[in-house]
């Protein structure tokens, strides 16, 4: 069993910045990539940032050079620094992960709860 559990998120005003944590464990083997998604009310969950094990980045365009990700391999961790946030940047954040699983093996997708992030105009 493998459990993510994010923290961070909150209010804050448009401009401002928060940092977005997720760690993962369990019965972890190896993870591959983590990410960050998030979903808007009345909208579908998108991408926001994903990182693989070996640091490679991909992000949305919408947060191109305002967010960026980062990865804690030895804790299992996630992070997103968000800077310079706008109110459309409000959303539910979920983190996941691509892992492999300790005892079976099995490569699986894992997500976390999510955390709110409001940002006010």
């Amino acid at each position: 069993q493998v459990q993510l559990a994010e923290s961070g998120g909150g209010l804050v005003q448009a401009g401002g910045s928060l940092r977005l944590s997720c760690a993962a464990s369990g019965s972890i083997f190896r993870i591959n990539v983590m990410g960050w998604y998030r979903q808007a009310p009345g909208k579908q969950r998108e991408l926001v940032a994903t990182i693989t094990s070996g640091g490679s980045t991909d992000y949305a365009d919408s947060v191109k050079g305002r967010f960026t990700i980062s990865r804690d391999s030895a804790k299992n961790a996630v992070y997103l620094q968000m800077n310079s946030l706008k109110s459309e940047d409000t959303a539910v954040y979920y983190c996941a992960a691509d892992l492999i699983e300790l005892h079976w093996g099995r490569q699986r997708d894992y997500w976390g709860q999510g955390t709110q992030v409001t940002v006010s105009s």
